[in-house]
């Protein structure tokens, strides 16, 4: 069974090895360009009208940015492939660019996914390990060689294609459509993102179906004839109480520093230049 709890805040046990890294990343991403020339036919309007929010390439690139600051300590999101490491959180390893973990389940789906496409792949091997973990921090049949499978198979562009595609079903796309069909603009689907990546969408109390709830008790959404910026509000003070839940969440800084940044500035629809911190670190992108 999947933990109700998908993530935590792994940065933090990273930040020393990590921050050496980021010494010497200076990382930008470029807007997206705007568009010029004669107007288009009509069904070429409602194709760029059909594109706004998060799913917009541009703005997904953003959203990638803006969690690998918190995970990572690095905006180069697409270096997180070969990632994997046990942050001691109870949740086994922790791998890939979105914390895939081999306690919750997501991991043994990802390499399921990727053997059925590349069936003589590195981690093969290693799916009735996956399957007796699931559950567990436990490394029984992992150890000594995962580790280096994972690095090995990160290499590999269809396993990559495996992570991105993960990604998506599992966390970007059920937060991107709540977010469109609650009327949020772009700001509020990375703010759902963001909450369902941490936090997963279990049952309990604070996973991200619950900080929702919290919030709509607050506050409506627009498609409920709310204020968007009302009920964003309301929304990261139940992703804050959330996160206060659990010690590994307990520094709120992806919020207080960022989200609630964008938002005070108006930014809905989460357009560059975009400046915030994260940890203390100061991030930005251009």
């Amino acid at each position: 069974m999947h933990a109700p709890h998908k993530r935590t805040a792994r940065r933090n046990t990273r930040s020393l090895r990590v921050a050496l890294v980021a010494l010497g990343l200076t990382l930008t991403a470029v807007p997206a360009t705007a568009f010029a020339g004669t107007p288009a036919p009509p069904a070429a309007h409602h194709l760029e009208a059909a594109a706004t929010g998060l799913d917009d390439p541009a703005k997904k690139d953003i959203a990638m940015q803006l969690v690998s600051s918190a995970e990572n300590s690095s905006l180069d999101w697409k270096s997180q492939y070969t990632y994997i490491e046990d942050i001691g959180d109870g949740r086994g390893y922790t791998a890939g660019i979105i914390g895939f973990c081999s306690g919750t389940g997501d991991m043994l789906d990802l390499v399921e996914l990727y053997t059925q496409r590349e069936p003589g792949n590195p981690l093969a091997e290693y799916l009735p390990a996956l399957r007796e973990v699931d559950g567990t921090d436990s490394h029984e049949g992992l150890d000594p060689g995962f580790t280096d499978a994972w690095e090995a198979a990160a290499d590999d562009p269809a396993f990559q294609q495996a992570q991105n595609d993960e990604r998506d079903r599992v966390y970007f796309d059920p937060a991107v459509s709540r977010g469109k069909s609650d009327g949020l603009g772009t700001l509020g689907q990375f703010a759902y993102y963001d909450a369902i990546v941490m936090h997963g969408d279990g049952g309990d109390s604070t996973s991200f179906g619950s900080i929702r709830e919290r919030a709509l008790a607050q506050a409506k959404p627009p498609a409920q004839g709310g204020d968007e910026v009302t009920y964003l509000n309301a929304f990261l003070d139940a992703r804050v109480w959330a996160m206060k839940q659990e010690e590994a969440h307990s520094d709120t800084s992806r919020v207080d520093t960022a989200q609630r940044v964008f938002l005070q500035d108006g930014n809905l629809n989460l357009d560059p230049p975009l400046d915030w911190k994260v940890y203390g670190e100061s991030f930005h992108i251009g």
